[in-house]
């Protein structure tokens, strides 16, 4: 009863997260994400798809070009709003449901295949999101993920926004999803093949300052953890980020040029 509640209260603090900001201009970064997921799964037309936490539509959107039957699962009304004016600006039929990756409303068995890119690795309770992953996936179905790594660019990040703002008590790192171990033992015996691939996605700034301002504005957890700081905590954030993006960095002409890491997984459901 307590882990629940907890993973209540966790799960409210991250809607208010993705809410705050301005997640849309932040998505525009992770547009490659569609074409890599629906590739890693060889996507077929007419399989009935899942975009568990589509947020502005990537995976939803890239996976009905491939002329699938596309349903796309978010928490946060905003980012669906933006997902369903891309899809009718494309004349693409998608249907966007408001629902929590945690508790998916559909049926056991009713997809034939089940993604999330860079989505499904921040819910509260790891070990929910992953049941209801494969519980919705048909038998012989496939469940694609793609997620940032822990030692990549984004975990890093992260691991810089929990030194500055600890995160809620009890909140698991959404990185570990990036790790082939940890899929392994959400997954279980539910799965009979689990293939892996880590890949880099390059990523461009202005300036290592640009690149601290774009997501001290504009990403909800960066945004947030400022937000819990004084004006001398703030400016050591600030100052934390832009160094990552300098050692991170491989343009020498003052821009910021950086590969973000981010491993691919493709699991059979049993």
């Amino acid at each position: 009863m307590t882990t629940t509640l907890d993973f209540d209260q966790i799960k409210r603090k991250q809607r208010a997260t993705w809410s705050s900001g301005d997640y849309g201009r932040i998505a525009w970064l992770t547009v490659p994400f569609g074409d890599v997921l629906c590739d890693a799964v060889d996507l077929r037309p007419g399989s009935r798809v899942l975009d568990v936490a589509t947020g502005t539509g990537h995976v939803a959107l890239a996976a009905a070009r491939r002329f699938c039957e596309v349903t796309g699962i978010d928490y946060v009304p905003a980012l669906l709003s933006t997902a369903s004016a891309r899809a009718e600006a494309e004349d693409l039929a998608i249907d966007f449901q408001e629902a929590d990756a945690e508790n998916l409303p559909f049926p056991d068995s009713t997809f034939d295949t089940v993604l999330s890119a860079i989505g499904v690795m921040f819910t509260a309770d790891h070990q929910r999101a992953a049941d209801e992953l494969v519980r919705v996936c048909r038998p012989g179905g496939q469940v694609g993920l793609a997620s940032w790594t822990p030692t990549g660019f984004v975990g890093r990040m992260l691991a810089t926004v929990g030194k500055h703002a600890a995160p809620p008590p009890g909140a698991l790192p959404p990185v570990r999803w990036g790790s082939e171990d940890t899929l392994r033992e959400l997954f279980g015996e539910r799965i009979t093949r689990l293939s892996c691939e880590t890949g880099t996605m390059t990523l461009r700034f202005l300036s290592p300052e640009h690149f601290a301002d774009f997501f001290l504005t504009h990403y909800g957890p960066t945004r947030m953890a400022a937000g819990r700081l004084d004006t001398e905590g703030r400016d050591a954030f600030r100052a934390d980020l832009i160094a990552l993006a300098g050692e991170s960095n491989r343009a020498t002409d003052g821009t910021v040029v950086c590969d973000w890491e981010y491993l691919t997984a493709v699991a059979t459901r049993a």
